[in-house]
């Protein structure tokens, strides 16, 4: 019995000694809420004004097809930010010359030469990382007066969207790529044979794989009500001047009509009546086009969005284009896209890849 607890009280003493130390050095707990959700802090009377502005940054409809809000917007007093500070998403706002609490603590926040950019207009966004939790992102909010706050957010909207969508992405992509769950005998196969990798899931299959095409297909949930899939398709030797919206549709089409077909040989291919979006973005350090629309089989049984980044590798002389599709006709599918988005982002050419991890790969084929 005495060595036992001799063993077992410097266990509990150590246990106390590690969360003392803990606390002292500040170790922030994960952020919580949910992905979509955006805490804005305002007083009232700021914030009516403010709100429409807000909700045209923030929360604007997008279609799946159905209409889902980006964000949703969620306004609290000032008296409640103490209870809120371990949320994912937080936006502080208030005018330099407001009169609120809210006002108040932003006016705190600001250093004398901080403070001189608002007031010239130099500035008017300040983003906080993991201020009060991990994986978080404070956007603090100001401007000389109401109006220059509302014309500030108007005009930098997407730049503004940019950041929350970034950290949520960054979020999504620690929950999903786990070493657990990897196909890393996959992904040293393509890294072999193709010269690049993309992080592949261990319920994801190869669906099709045809080297004369340089085209290749992975299915998630195969033949259910919530199907997500990709495909990456590269040219050899070709010119950045190949980039644009007409030639990556036609590109699209001309693989989806020939590989993605049902057993009654109807086939996928972009619908026409809807939106097709093309817009220049910067994947991985390259230009690119991303290209958001909807995808429909000819026999209009049924559809989905689609999401796809082309963009020329100056090293290798490739024009690469991953895309990715959703199908979940019962179920809402702007969360599912988002995954499907992150994985295509996880895609690297080959002479970008660490060494170390090149070298972790190829032992999967041993």
């Amino acid at each position: 019995m005495r060595s036992i607890k001799q063993t077992y009280i410097p266990q509990i003493l150590l246990l106390f000694i590690i969360i003392i130390l803990m606390a002292a050095c500040g170790v922030k707990n994960n952020s919580i809420g949910k992905e979509d959700e955006i805490i804005v802090i305002a007083d009232s009377v700021d914030y009516l004004k403010l709100e429409p502005a807000l909700y045209e940054t923030f929360s604007k409809v997008i279609y799946t097809p159905q209409p889902e809000n980006l964000f949703e917007i969620i306004r609290r007093p000032f008296e409640s930010l103490k209870n809120l500070k371990n949320r994912k998403n937080i936006i502080i706002i208030a005018p330099m010359d407001g009169k609120g609490f809210t006002a108040d603590y932003v006016r705190s926040m600001l250093d004398s030469t901080v403070f001189s950019m608002v007031k010239s207009g130099k500035e008017f966004v300040f983003n906080k990382y993991d201020l009060w939790a991990k994986d978080q992102l404070v956007m603090v909010l100001t401007a000389p007066n109401l109006s220059d706050l509302e014309k500030n957010i108007l005009t930098q909207k997407e730049k503004l969207l940019y950041h929350f969508k970034k950290i949520s992405d960054k979020r999504l992509s620690r929950s999903l790529y786990n070493s657990d769950y990897e196909r890393k005998d996959v992904e040293a196969q393509f890294l072999r044979d193709y010269d690049w990798i993309i992080y592949v899931q261990s319920d994801y299959i190869v669906s099709k794989e045809s080297p004369e095409d340089k085209f290749v297909w992975l299915r998630r949930a195969m033949n259910t009500d919530m199907e997500r899939w990709f495909f990456i398709h590269w040219i050899d030797n070709a010119t950045p001047e190949w980039l644009n919206k007409d030639s990556i549709n036609a590109i699209r089409d001309r693989l989806t009509q020939k590989y993605y077909r049902t057993t009654d040989n109807s086939f996928v291919s972009i619908a026409q009546d809807q939106l097709t979006t093309v817009r220049e973005v910067n994947f991985q350090g390259n230009y690119a086009l991303m290209a958001h629309g909807f995808w429909r089989f000819s026999d209009k049984s049924g559809g989905g969005p689609f999401i796809s980044y082309t963009f020329y590798d100056e090293q290798t002389r490739r024009i690469y284009m991953l895309d990715g599709s959703v199908y979940a006709p019962k179920y809402y599918k702007k969360q599912l896209l988002q995954q499907v988005d992150v994985t295509l982002q996880s895609f690297i050419p080959g002479h970008k890849l660490n060494p170390e991890k090149r070298e972790d790969l190829m032992k999967e084929l041993k």
